[in-house]
């Protein structure tokens, strides 16, 4: 299978109602998953009509339209985007942006169990570092935690990645009562085996089957507590996300962290995200959102599809209404992680 679009052309950035300019786009191509992580889905998941999924080429044409309208960084997520049949065409299509600088990065979140068979031809795409979901280094709690999942599994991939030269950063949800005891192992791991660690609080999205109150661990404990033992240098180092970084005196490695409860990050928000069903969602914690996928399939111009990207930007929020406490135990939007592309 080959993807071939033109590349848009060039177009006024995107810039929202709050004057910040939308440059990142993540991108949901599935919603399924070979795991079942605590915090992120229940047990029983009903996914998607395979005939409300978009089609490669569409995704590729929606990618690239976001890309001649200033879109710099995307990022392919799910679910679990190396799961999704052929996924290798749509890398390969996009990264011929890279290649004539339209787009900075192209990138992935993984869960790593797909990486032995696919990190050679992700970083012939064009790929240079990619993320990776890892809680633990436990195997009986990784399975635990993933329900589905073998952490030996994904050790192999990460080993392939790093043989075919992918940068890996590891992305670990911080639990409480589940890993909180391993947050001095995982750094000192990444370090070893030369990874980046961002640690990510728990959001309220979608039912999984448990209260995320009992889940929920704030971070700035987390920083307070590895202060002890770690020398955290505070850094200006950006990846385009989230993430705040520090700089771990004693391997060397960043220790990102990511906190939508406990240090609001919106206002710096750049990124929007699309659904494998091609809605767009302004934030990640509202359900404002748009269709997409009508204009796409509506029409073939280009500029149609231009102008509804246009008009979702200009309804972008300033921010996100994640609560987590006593008052506040249910989710804050419906909808899973796994739809919406993390």
């Amino acid at each position: 299978m080959r993807l071939d679009f033109p590349t848009a052309p060039a177009a006024a950035p995107l810039i929202d109602p709050f004057q910040r300019r939308v440059s990142y786009l993540r991108v949901s191509v599935t919603d399924r998953c070979d795991f079942r992580c605590v915090y992120c889905m229940a047990e029983d998941m009903t996914f998607l009509p395979k005939a409300d999924v978009l089609s490669l080429e569409e995704l590729d044409r929606l990618c690239s339209a976001f890309v001649g309208l200033g879109v710099r960084k995307l990022r392919l997520t799910g679910g679990e985007p190396l799961v999704r049949r052929n996924i290798m065409a749509l890398f390969r299509a996009l990264g011929r942006h890279l290649k004539t600088g339209a787009l900075d990065e192209l990138t992935v979140t993984t869960n790593g169990s797909q990486l032995a068979k696919y990190a050679g031809e992700l970083r012939e795409a064009g790929v240079k570092r990619i993320n990776v979901s890892l809680d633990t280094l436990d195997p009986a709690k990784f399975t635990t935690i993933t329900r589905w999942g073998k952490l030996d599994v994904v050790l192999d991939g990460l080993k392939a990645a790093c043989e075919a030269g992918l940068a890996v950063k590891i992305n670990a949800v911080a639990l409480k009562g589940v890993n909180d005891d391993e947050f001095d192992r995982l750094i000192g791991w990444c370090g070893e085996e030369g990874h980046d660690l961002t640690l990510i609080e728990v959001m309220p999205m979608g039912e999984i089957g448990e209260t995320r109150l009992d889940q929920y661990l704030p971070l700035s404990l987390v920083r307070n507590d590895l202060e002890k033992r770690w020398t955290l240098e505070d850094t200006d180092y950006r990846t385009g996300g989230p993430s705040r970084y520090v700089t771990i005196g004693e391997t060397g490695r960043r220790l990102g962290f990511i906190t939508p409860l406990t240090h609001n990050f919106c206002e710096l928000c750049n990124r929007v995200r699309l659904t494998c069903t091609g809605t767009l969602y302004m934030c990640l914690g509202q359900d404002d959102a748009a269709d997409l996928r009508a204009p796409l399939r509506a029409s073939s111009d280009d500029a149609v599809l231009a102008a509804a990207i246009r008009e979702a930007i200009a309804r972008k929020p300033k921010g996100h209404d994640f609560i987590i406490d006593r008052r506040h135990t249910t989710p804050a939007v419906a909808r899973h992680m796994s739809v919406t592309g993390g």
